[in-house]
Parts: structure tokens; sequence; C-alpha cells
């Protein structure tokens, strides 16, 4: 079990400061490796002192796991606003047709959002070169909740007569794996990451979903 989210900073302070240690954090560990990048580099990139470095975060491997812990909490956040804004009981999905526009919305809102972003990207790269480095490592970016979320909407939409699916778990695997997956697999750089492109991925990866789930 990944030990995310488990370690706080040692004091909050200035958001400001928090988020410029975060940010050179993850920029000296993804070019060079958490090994090789000394708490002294951190400070000088974010302009702080070492000090206020270890007031905030304690040590390196607080720090590590605080990178990850925000990827976390962002996604976890980003997932539960698209299933507000598109797959809420309020929005009166009641045929399929509807049910494929809403997941359309959803996906295309999340696909942009994650493909698009260098902090999720330098996560995932992280936690990569953590494993390739230790393949023991559990340390991860949690996405448990939001899949919970997401899975739990399916559900409902199976309880409702629109989707057909024994597992709804698996379903939602086979909806990522449809959609923001392979978006993120054919456009891994987000600083060249076409919205166009994710959006068409979006599209053509919720109609083969609903193909598969879809009631008929």
């Amino acid at each position: 079990m990944s030990t995310v989210g488990t370690e706080k900073a040692v004091r909050e302070g200035s958001p400001a400061k928090r988020t410029a240690i975060l940010a050179a954090a993850r920029e000296l560990f993804l070019r060079h490796g958490v090994d090789r990048v000394s708490m002294d580099a951190v400070a000088a990139r974010a302009t702080v002192s070492k000090r206020t470095v270890y007031d905030y975060f304690g040590d390196k491997r607080r720090l590590f796991l605080a990178i990850l812990s925000d990827a976390s909490e962002s996604m976890n956040a980003s997932v539960r606003r698209a299933l507000d804004d598109h797959l809420s009981d309020d929005a009166g999905i009641t045929t399929v047709p509807q049910l494929e526009k809403a997941l359309t919305g959803f996906a295309i809102d999340l696909g942009t959002t994650i493909v698009g972003s260098a902090d999720y990207t330098a996560a995932f790269a992280l936690v990569a070169q953590q494993r390739w480095q230790e393949p023991t490592a559990e340390d991860d970016v949690m996405t448990a909740a939001a899949e919970e979320a997401f899975t739990e909407r399916l559900a409902h939409f199976v309880a409702v007569g629109l989707l057909d699916a024994d597992d709804p778990r698996l379903a939602t695997n086979h909806f990522n794996a449809l959609t923001v997956l392979l978006a993120y697999h054919d456009q891994p750089d987000p600083a060249k990451a076409d919205p166009a492109r994710v959006r068409r991925t979006m599209v053509d990866g919720v109609r083969a979903f609903i193909r598969a789930y879809g009631a008929r």
C-alpha cells in the first residue's frame, strides 16, 4: 500500500513558498533523479533558504511524497468536478445517446486537464523513475478515490438500464484505457499536446465504450 499522503508537511507556512519549493523539487528530481538532488539545490531553485525547505517538508523523502500527494489531490479534485459537471443525478440522463454525450464531455474535460499538465506528467515520470531504481517501491499518484467515484456513477447507469456491465470496476478500467490513458500514451509531452487530437481520442474512445457497454 502506498504511503503517499500519510506524511504531512512539518508546517504549512506560506502557500506561495510551498508551491515554489514543490515546483523546484519536481523539476530537479525529474531532471537529475531524486538521489542526486540536494536540499540546497532545491532551496536555491526555489529562491528560499534551506531552513525553509526543511521547515516545510522535514526531509527529501517527505518532499518527494508531497509532490505525489499534490498531484493525487489535484487529480481527484479534477475528476470530481468533471463528474459533477457532466454525470451528476441532476444532469437528466435518461437515454444511451445522452449518456454517450455526457461521458464524452467528461472525458474531454479530464483528458485535456491530464494530458496538458506538466505537473501530472512529472509526477508520473517520478514514480516510473523511482520504480526503475527500486522495483519494490510502492509510492504512487493515488487515483483510487477518483476511480471509485467514477465506478459508482457507472454502477448507477447500470442500475437504471443504460449500461450493461457485470463488473463496473472493469468497465471503469476499460473506459480509462480507451480515453485518458490512450491520449496520454499518444501525446506524452504536455508541451506539445494538441487539444484537438485529445478531443478526437476522447470522442472515439467513448464511442467504443458505448458500443461495448451501452444497453441494447
